[in-house]
Protein backbone atom coordinates (compact mmCIF):
# COMPACT_ATOMS: atom_id res chain seq x y z
CA UNK A 1 0.00 0.00 0.00
CA UNK A 2 2.73 2.29 0.77
CA UNK A 3 4.02 2.42 -2.80
CA UNK A 4 1.17 2.90 -4.00
CA UNK A 5 1.33 6.52 -1.60
CA UNK A 6 4.99 6.69 -2.63
CA UNK A 7 4.27 7.10 -6.45
CA UNK A 8 1.21 9.89 -5.25
CA UNK A 9 3.16 11.90 -3.15
CA UNK A 10 6.15 11.71 -5.75
CA UNK A 11 3.90 12.22 -9.41
CA UNK A 12 1.95 15.06 -8.03
CA UNK A 13 5.45 16.50 -6.16
CA UNK A 14 7.22 15.91 -9.82
CA UNK A 15 4.26 18.31 -11.25
CA UNK A 16 3.07 20.68 -9.07
CA UNK A 17 6.54 20.94 -6.75
CA UNK A 18 8.35 24.16 -9.03
CA UNK A 19 5.03 25.91 -8.23
CA UNK A 20 4.47 24.75 -4.91
CA UNK A 21 8.23 25.73 -4.26
CA UNK A 22 7.63 29.51 -5.32
CA UNK A 23 4.15 29.73 -3.99
CA UNK A 24 5.64 29.20 0.08
CA UNK A 25 8.62 31.57 -0.62
CA UNK A 26 6.75 34.68 -2.03
CA UNK A 27 4.44 34.09 0.74
CA UNK A 28 7.30 34.16 3.80
CA UNK A 29 8.02 37.46 1.78
CA UNK A 30 4.51 38.48 1.89
CA UNK A 31 3.94 37.74 5.62
CA UNK A 32 5.83 40.64 6.57
CA UNK A 33 4.48 42.90 3.85
CA UNK A 34 3.25 45.72 6.14
CA UNK A 35 6.79 45.55 8.76
CA UNK A 36 9.13 45.68 5.74
CA UNK A 37 7.01 48.78 3.85
CA UNK A 38 7.23 50.39 6.75
CA UNK A 39 10.73 49.84 7.80
CA UNK A 40 11.95 50.69 4.14
CA UNK A 41 9.25 53.97 4.44
CA UNK A 42 9.04 55.12 8.07
CA UNK A 43 8.54 58.57 6.63
CA UNK A 44 5.13 57.87 4.89
CA UNK A 45 3.51 56.15 7.71
CA UNK A 46 5.43 57.85 11.19
CA UNK A 47 5.50 61.47 12.35
CA UNK A 48 6.53 63.30 15.45
CA UNK A 49 3.57 64.35 17.56
CA UNK A 50 3.36 68.07 18.04
CA UNK A 51 2.18 69.82 20.87
CA UNK A 52 -0.46 71.57 19.09
CA UNK A 53 -3.40 69.79 17.51
CA UNK A 54 -3.79 68.34 14.15
CA UNK A 55 -5.34 70.41 11.33
CA UNK A 56 -8.38 69.72 10.18
CA UNK A 57 -8.95 67.53 7.27
CA UNK A 58 -10.09 70.00 5.25
CA UNK A 59 -6.77 71.39 5.36
CA UNK A 60 -5.29 68.72 4.31
CA UNK A 61 -7.02 67.84 1.45
CA UNK A 62 -6.40 70.83 0.31
CA UNK A 63 -2.56 69.73 0.96
CA UNK A 64 -3.47 66.70 -1.29
CA UNK A 65 -5.09 68.98 -3.99
CA UNK A 66 -1.97 70.69 -4.48
CA UNK A 67 0.02 67.90 -5.00
CA UNK A 68 -2.02 66.08 -7.20
CA UNK A 69 -4.28 68.32 -8.64
CA UNK A 70 -6.43 66.13 -10.54
CA UNK A 71 -6.99 63.29 -8.08
CA UNK A 72 -10.09 62.66 -6.61
CA UNK A 73 -9.57 61.71 -2.95
CA UNK A 74 -12.28 58.71 -2.02
CA UNK A 75 -11.22 57.99 1.34
CA UNK A 76 -9.57 58.72 4.54
CA UNK A 77 -7.74 56.63 7.23
CA UNK A 78 -6.99 58.60 10.45
CA UNK A 79 -5.36 57.01 13.50
CA UNK A 80 -5.86 57.12 17.12
CA UNK A 81 -1.88 57.04 17.74
CA UNK A 82 -0.85 60.90 17.09
CA UNK A 83 2.84 59.49 15.68
CA UNK A 84 1.11 58.25 12.58
CA UNK A 85 0.45 60.11 9.38
CA UNK A 86 -3.18 60.56 7.67
CA UNK A 87 -3.85 58.20 4.42
CA UNK A 88 -5.96 59.33 1.86
CA UNK A 89 -7.35 57.27 -0.75
CA UNK A 90 -7.94 58.44 -4.59
CA UNK A 91 -9.45 57.18 -7.60
CA UNK A 92 -7.36 56.90 -10.23
CA UNK A 93 -5.67 59.40 -12.12
CA UNK A 94 -3.85 60.70 -15.09
CA UNK A 95 -1.35 63.77 -14.35
CA UNK A 96 0.20 64.86 -11.32
CA UNK A 97 3.61 65.25 -9.88
CA UNK A 98 3.98 62.16 -9.43
CA UNK A 99 2.92 60.78 -12.49
CA UNK A 100 0.14 58.69 -11.88
CA UNK A 101 -1.11 56.55 -14.63
CA UNK A 102 -4.29 55.56 -12.59
CA UNK A 103 -5.79 52.04 -12.29
CA UNK A 104 -6.61 49.95 -14.89
CA UNK A 105 -9.28 47.56 -14.84
CA UNK A 106 -8.07 43.61 -13.99
CA UNK A 107 -4.62 45.10 -11.59
CA UNK A 108 -4.65 43.89 -8.86
CA UNK A 109 -6.24 45.62 -5.92
CA UNK A 110 -5.06 47.55 -3.18
CA UNK A 111 -6.97 43.42 0.31
CA UNK A 112 -5.74 43.50 3.04
CA UNK A 113 -3.96 40.74 1.68
CA UNK A 114 -3.48 41.98 3.36
CA UNK A 115 -5.07 44.01 2.51
CA UNK A 116 0.37 48.84 0.20
CA UNK A 117 0.97 47.06 3.46
CA UNK A 118 -1.19 43.94 4.00
CA UNK A 119 -4.40 45.07 6.31
CA UNK A 120 -3.05 48.41 6.34
CA UNK A 121 -3.61 50.80 3.87
CA UNK A 122 -5.46 47.95 1.26
CA UNK A 123 -7.14 46.48 4.79
CA UNK A 124 -10.66 48.35 4.60
CA UNK A 125 -10.69 48.56 0.47
CA UNK A 126 -9.78 44.80 0.48
CA UNK A 127 -13.11 43.71 2.63
CA UNK A 128 -15.52 45.26 0.20
CA UNK A 129 -16.14 45.02 -3.26
CA UNK A 130 -18.20 46.43 -5.86
CA UNK A 131 -21.84 47.36 -4.70
CA UNK A 132 -20.52 46.45 -0.78
CA UNK A 133 -19.83 42.45 -1.62
CA UNK A 134 -18.28 41.03 1.62
CA UNK A 135 -14.85 39.57 1.87
CA UNK A 136 -15.60 36.80 0.09
CA UNK A 137 -18.10 38.10 -2.41
CA UNK A 138 -17.83 39.24 -5.73
CA UNK A 139 -15.24 41.88 -4.74
CA UNK A 140 -13.33 39.44 -3.94
CA UNK A 141 -12.74 38.84 -7.78
CA UNK A 142 -9.74 40.93 -6.84
CA UNK A 143 -7.90 37.50 -6.06
CA UNK A 144 -7.32 36.94 -9.66
CA UNK A 145 -4.53 38.58 -9.65
CA UNK A 146 -6.81 41.49 -10.53
CA UNK A 147 -9.67 43.84 -9.17
CA UNK A 148 -11.14 46.82 -9.13
CA UNK A 149 -10.07 49.27 -11.85
CA UNK A 150 -10.08 52.79 -11.20
CA UNK A 151 -8.26 52.90 -7.94
CA UNK A 152 -4.98 55.01 -7.38
CA UNK A 153 -2.65 55.75 -5.01
CA UNK A 154 -2.41 56.24 -1.26
CA UNK A 155 -1.32 60.06 -0.22
CA UNK A 156 0.02 60.31 3.19
CA UNK A 157 -0.04 63.70 4.98
CA UNK A 158 1.47 65.08 8.15
CA UNK A 159 -1.51 66.23 10.36
CA UNK A 160 0.64 68.95 12.12
CA UNK A 161 2.04 70.82 9.47
CA UNK A 162 -0.38 69.39 6.13
CA UNK A 163 2.88 68.27 4.05
CA UNK A 164 2.90 65.37 2.08
CA UNK A 165 5.17 62.68 3.16
CA UNK A 166 4.76 60.14 0.79
CA UNK A 167 2.77 58.31 -1.48
CA UNK A 168 2.38 54.77 -2.56
CA UNK A 169 1.38 52.97 -5.69
CA UNK A 170 1.00 49.61 -4.62
CA UNK A 171 1.28 47.83 -8.00
CA UNK A 172 4.98 49.55 -8.76
CA UNK A 173 5.95 47.56 -5.14
CA UNK A 174 7.92 44.83 -5.27
CA UNK A 175 5.35 43.41 -3.24
CA UNK A 176 2.81 43.66 -5.89
CA UNK A 177 5.31 41.48 -8.18
CA UNK A 178 5.01 39.18 -5.00
CA UNK A 179 1.52 38.52 -4.52
CA UNK A 180 1.08 38.00 -8.24
CA UNK A 181 3.57 35.49 -8.39
CA UNK A 182 1.58 34.04 -5.35
CA UNK A 183 -1.73 34.35 -6.16
CA UNK A 184 -1.21 33.49 -9.95
CA UNK A 185 2.59 33.12 -11.80
CA UNK A 186 1.72 36.74 -13.51
CA UNK A 187 -0.31 34.40 -15.50
CA UNK A 188 -3.98 36.12 -15.08
CA UNK A 189 -6.75 33.76 -14.92
CA UNK A 190 -5.06 30.52 -16.19
CA UNK A 191 -2.18 31.36 -13.55
CA UNK A 192 -4.36 31.42 -11.01
CA UNK A 193 -5.84 28.08 -11.95
CA UNK A 194 -2.33 26.48 -11.93
CA UNK A 195 -1.75 27.80 -8.23
CA UNK A 196 -5.05 26.25 -7.49
CA UNK A 197 -4.97 23.10 -9.25
CA UNK A 198 -1.16 22.91 -7.78
CA UNK A 199 -2.06 23.56 -4.21
CA UNK A 200 -5.00 20.81 -4.39
CA UNK A 201 -2.45 18.95 -5.02
CA UNK A 202 -0.28 20.12 -2.46
CA UNK A 203 -2.90 18.97 0.14
CA UNK A 204 -2.63 15.49 -0.94
CA UNK A 205 0.76 15.46 -1.01
CA UNK A 206 0.82 16.63 2.21
CA UNK A 207 -1.74 13.62 3.23
CA UNK A 208 0.36 11.48 1.82
CA UNK A 209 3.31 12.17 2.70
CA UNK A 210 1.99 11.51 6.79
CA UNK A 211 1.11 8.29 5.57
CA UNK A 212 4.36 7.62 4.28
CA UNK A 213 6.37 9.34 7.46
CA UNK A 214 3.97 6.60 9.69
CA UNK A 215 6.42 4.57 11.43
CA UNK A 216 6.08 0.79 10.88
CA UNK A 217 7.38 0.09 14.20
CA UNK A 218 7.85 1.80 17.93
CA UNK A 219 11.61 1.48 17.53
CA UNK A 220 11.00 3.15 14.31
CA UNK A 221 9.29 6.02 15.59
CA UNK A 222 12.81 8.12 17.19
CA UNK A 223 14.10 7.91 14.21
CA UNK A 224 11.49 10.01 12.24
CA UNK A 225 11.18 12.53 15.00
CA UNK A 226 14.79 13.70 15.25
CA UNK A 227 17.15 14.90 12.64
CA UNK A 228 20.42 13.30 12.21
CA UNK A 229 23.30 16.22 12.09
CA UNK A 230 26.11 14.20 12.08
CA UNK A 231 24.72 11.56 9.07
CA UNK A 232 26.62 12.04 5.55
CA UNK A 233 24.65 14.31 3.22
CA UNK A 234 21.97 12.10 1.75
CA UNK A 235 20.80 11.13 4.87
CA UNK A 236 20.60 14.73 6.36
CA UNK A 237 18.80 15.41 3.30
CA UNK A 238 16.27 12.54 4.19
CA UNK A 239 15.30 13.84 7.26
CA UNK A 240 15.31 17.61 6.50
CA UNK A 241 12.57 16.54 4.02
CA UNK A 242 10.91 13.75 6.65
CA UNK A 243 11.02 14.75 9.65
CA UNK A 244 10.85 18.66 9.51
CA UNK A 245 7.92 17.67 6.97
CA UNK A 246 6.22 15.77 10.03
CA UNK A 247 6.19 18.52 12.27
CA UNK A 248 5.06 21.11 9.34
CA UNK A 249 2.66 19.52 7.95
CA UNK A 250 -0.22 20.19 9.74
CA UNK A 251 0.24 24.08 9.50
CA UNK A 252 1.24 23.63 5.39
CA UNK A 253 -1.99 21.93 5.28
CA UNK A 254 -3.53 25.36 7.15
CA UNK A 255 -1.97 27.42 4.84
CA UNK A 256 -2.76 25.61 1.27
CA UNK A 257 -6.48 24.97 2.58
CA UNK A 258 -6.91 28.82 3.36
CA UNK A 259 -5.53 29.87 -0.18
CA UNK A 260 -8.41 27.74 -1.73
CA UNK A 261 -10.31 31.12 -0.96
CA UNK A 262 -8.39 33.10 -3.11
CA UNK A 263 -8.00 30.74 -6.14
CA UNK A 264 -11.87 29.36 -6.51
CA UNK A 265 -15.10 30.93 -6.48
CA UNK A 266 -16.63 27.39 -5.36
CA UNK A 267 -14.64 27.34 -2.74
CA UNK A 268 -15.61 30.67 -1.34
CA UNK A 269 -19.94 29.99 -1.53
CA UNK A 270 -18.61 26.30 -0.12
CA UNK A 271 -18.05 28.69 3.07
CA UNK A 272 -20.98 30.48 3.25
CA UNK A 273 -22.91 27.45 2.44
CA UNK A 274 -21.70 25.03 5.09
CA UNK A 275 -22.26 27.55 7.22
CA UNK A 276 -25.66 28.17 5.93
CA UNK A 277 -25.18 32.00 5.62
CA UNK A 278 -25.81 34.49 2.95
CA UNK A 279 -22.69 35.32 0.54
CA UNK A 280 -23.68 38.91 -0.39
CA UNK A 281 -24.09 41.80 1.69
CA UNK A 282 -27.02 44.20 1.93
CA UNK A 283 -26.54 47.10 -0.37
CA UNK A 284 -25.42 50.65 1.27
CA UNK A 285 -28.06 52.54 2.71
CA UNK A 286 -29.11 55.62 1.03
CA UNK A 287 -29.32 59.42 2.24
CA UNK A 288 -31.77 61.54 1.72
CA UNK A 289 -31.12 65.04 0.33
CA UNK A 290 -32.85 67.55 2.57
CA UNK A 291 -35.92 69.40 0.89
CA UNK A 292 -35.04 72.60 -1.02
CA UNK A 293 -37.62 75.36 0.18
CA UNK A 294 -39.08 77.90 -2.76
CA UNK A 295 -36.83 80.34 -3.44
CA UNK A 296 -38.30 84.37 -2.66
CA UNK A 297 -36.82 85.05 -6.47
CA UNK A 298 -36.55 83.05 -9.62
CA UNK A 299 -33.44 81.34 -9.19
CA UNK A 300 -32.15 78.19 -9.12
CA UNK A 301 -32.61 76.26 -5.56
CA UNK A 302 -29.19 75.66 -4.31
CA UNK A 303 -27.88 72.37 -3.81
CA UNK A 304 -27.99 70.61 -0.81
CA UNK A 305 -24.17 70.42 1.35
CA UNK A 306 -22.65 66.99 2.05
CA UNK A 307 -20.89 66.86 5.47
CA UNK A 308 -17.52 67.77 5.24
CA UNK A 309 -14.66 65.09 6.20
CA UNK A 310 -13.94 66.74 9.74
CA UNK A 311 -18.04 66.49 10.72
CA UNK A 312 -17.76 63.02 9.36
CA UNK A 313 -14.95 61.57 11.56
CA UNK A 314 -16.20 63.90 14.66
CA UNK A 315 -19.59 61.83 14.10
CA UNK A 316 -17.36 58.74 14.00
CA UNK A 317 -15.24 59.82 17.01
CA UNK A 318 -18.24 59.98 19.18
CA UNK A 319 -19.86 56.56 18.17
CA UNK A 320 -16.49 54.74 18.80
CA UNK A 321 -14.45 56.85 21.02
CA UNK A 322 -11.66 54.17 21.67
CA UNK A 323 -10.91 53.23 17.79
CA UNK A 324 -7.54 52.33 16.60
CA UNK A 325 -8.36 53.89 13.50
CA UNK A 326 -11.17 55.42 11.25
CA UNK A 327 -11.45 54.64 7.73
CA UNK A 328 -14.43 57.12 6.01
CA UNK A 329 -15.41 56.32 2.51
CA UNK A 330 -16.49 59.13 0.98
CA UNK A 331 -19.53 59.34 -0.98
CA UNK A 332 -19.90 58.90 -5.02
CA UNK A 333 -23.45 60.00 -5.48
CA UNK A 334 -25.82 62.47 -4.22
CA UNK A 335 -28.03 59.65 -2.84
CA UNK A 336 -24.72 57.83 -1.11
CA UNK A 337 -24.08 57.29 2.70
CA UNK A 338 -20.82 57.56 3.87
CA UNK A 339 -19.09 54.46 5.31
CA UNK A 340 -17.47 54.80 8.32
CA UNK A 341 -15.04 51.39 9.60
CA UNK A 342 -13.54 51.11 13.26
CA UNK A 343 -11.40 48.88 14.60
CA UNK A 344 -11.53 48.36 18.53
CA UNK A 345 -8.68 48.10 20.52
CA UNK A 346 -9.30 44.04 21.33
CA UNK A 347 -10.35 43.00 17.82
CA UNK A 348 -9.77 39.41 16.34
CA UNK A 349 -7.26 40.80 13.83
CA UNK A 350 -6.78 43.75 12.00
CA UNK A 351 -10.03 43.71 10.08
CA UNK A 352 -12.39 42.91 12.47
CA UNK A 353 -13.81 46.15 12.03
CA UNK A 354 -17.52 47.42 13.22
CA UNK A 355 -19.31 49.30 10.07
CA UNK A 356 -21.61 52.63 10.56
CA UNK A 357 -23.65 54.40 7.77
CA UNK A 358 -24.10 58.29 7.93
CA UNK A 359 -26.58 60.21 6.26
CA UNK A 360 -24.21 62.41 4.11
CA UNK A 361 -26.08 65.22 4.75
CA UNK A 362 -27.69 64.96 8.33
CA UNK A 363 -24.86 62.94 9.90
CA UNK A 364 -27.61 60.26 11.09
CA UNK A 365 -26.81 56.85 11.45
CA UNK A 366 -28.47 54.99 8.78
CA UNK A 367 -26.99 51.43 10.17
CA UNK A 368 -24.69 49.78 11.80
CA UNK A 369 -23.03 46.36 11.86
CA UNK A 370 -20.04 45.16 14.63
CA UNK A 371 -17.86 42.56 14.20
CA UNK A 372 -19.98 40.21 16.13
CA UNK A 373 -23.02 41.18 14.22
CA UNK A 374 -21.70 39.72 10.99
CA UNK A 375 -23.26 36.37 9.53
CA UNK A 376 -21.10 32.95 10.59
CA UNK A 377 -20.10 32.95 6.76
CA UNK A 378 -17.90 36.33 6.73
CA UNK A 379 -16.68 35.75 9.90
CA UNK A 380 -15.04 32.82 9.10
CA UNK A 381 -14.13 33.52 5.56
CA UNK A 382 -12.72 37.22 7.53
CA UNK A 383 -10.63 34.14 9.48
CA UNK A 384 -8.93 32.76 6.43
CA UNK A 385 -6.52 35.66 5.91
CA UNK A 386 -4.90 36.19 8.92
CA UNK A 387 -4.89 32.54 9.21
CA UNK A 388 -3.07 31.99 6.43
CA UNK A 389 -0.78 34.91 6.07
CA UNK A 390 0.14 34.10 10.13
CA UNK A 391 -1.35 36.90 11.39
CA UNK A 392 -4.16 36.04 13.92
CA UNK A 393 -1.81 36.03 17.27
CA UNK A 394 0.53 38.84 16.10
CA UNK A 395 4.23 38.22 15.84
CA UNK A 396 4.47 35.35 17.44
CA UNK A 397 2.52 33.43 14.74
CA UNK A 398 3.84 35.50 11.66
CA UNK A 399 7.43 34.77 12.53
CA UNK A 400 6.24 30.84 12.40
CA UNK A 401 4.35 30.94 9.09
CA UNK A 402 7.38 32.75 7.32
CA UNK A 403 9.73 29.53 9.19
CA UNK A 404 7.20 26.91 8.02
CA UNK A 405 6.91 28.90 4.36
CA UNK A 406 10.61 28.44 4.29
CA UNK A 407 10.15 24.83 4.83
CA UNK A 408 7.69 24.38 2.53
CA UNK A 409 10.26 26.36 -0.56
CA UNK A 410 13.18 23.41 0.56
CA UNK A 411 10.69 20.43 0.88
CA UNK A 412 10.16 20.40 -3.18
CA UNK A 413 14.04 20.65 -3.44
CA UNK A 414 14.94 18.10 -1.06
CA UNK A 415 12.24 15.40 -2.13
CA UNK A 416 13.41 15.86 -5.68
CA UNK A 417 17.00 15.03 -4.39
CA UNK A 418 15.74 12.14 -2.56
CA UNK A 419 14.08 10.83 -6.09
CA UNK A 420 17.26 11.31 -8.07
CA UNK A 421 19.48 9.30 -5.11
CA UNK A 422 17.11 6.48 -5.19
CA UNK A 423 17.19 6.44 -9.27
CA UNK A 424 20.85 6.39 -9.07
CA UNK A 425 20.86 3.95 -6.60
CA UNK A 426 18.71 1.46 -8.56
CA UNK A 427 20.53 1.64 -11.71
CA UNK A 428 23.91 0.68 -9.33
CA UNK A 429 21.67 -2.77 -8.03
CA UNK A 430 20.78 -3.33 -11.63
CA UNK A 431 24.24 -3.07 -12.82
CA UNK A 432 25.53 -5.10 -10.15
CA UNK A 433 22.61 -8.07 -11.09
CA UNK A 434 23.69 -7.87 -14.90
CA UNK A 435 27.09 -8.27 -13.77
CA UNK A 436 26.57 -10.64 -11.20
Amino acid sequence: MKVFFRNIHLYLSLVSGLIIAVVCLTGGVLVFEKELEQAWHPERYFVQPAATAALPLARLQEAVKAYKADAKITGVKVYADPARTVEFSLAGAPGGPGGEKGGKPGEARAEARPESPRGENRGERGTEGKGGKGESGKGEKGGKGGGEGGRGPTVFVNPYTAAVTGELNYRETVFFTMMVLHRGMVGGAIGKLVVGVSTVMFLFIIGTGIVLWWPATRKAVKQRLQVKWSGGWKRLNHDLHIVLGFYSALFLFVFAFTGLAWSFEWFNKGIYAVTNSPMERPEPPISAAPVATAPEVAAAPAAPQSLTADAALARARQLAPTAVYYTLQLPKEPTASIKVATLRPDATYENATDEVYLDQYSGQVLRTQTYEQRNLGQRVRGLFKPVHTGAIFGWPSKIFSLVVCLLGFTFPITGVIMWLNRLKKGRKQKRRVAVA
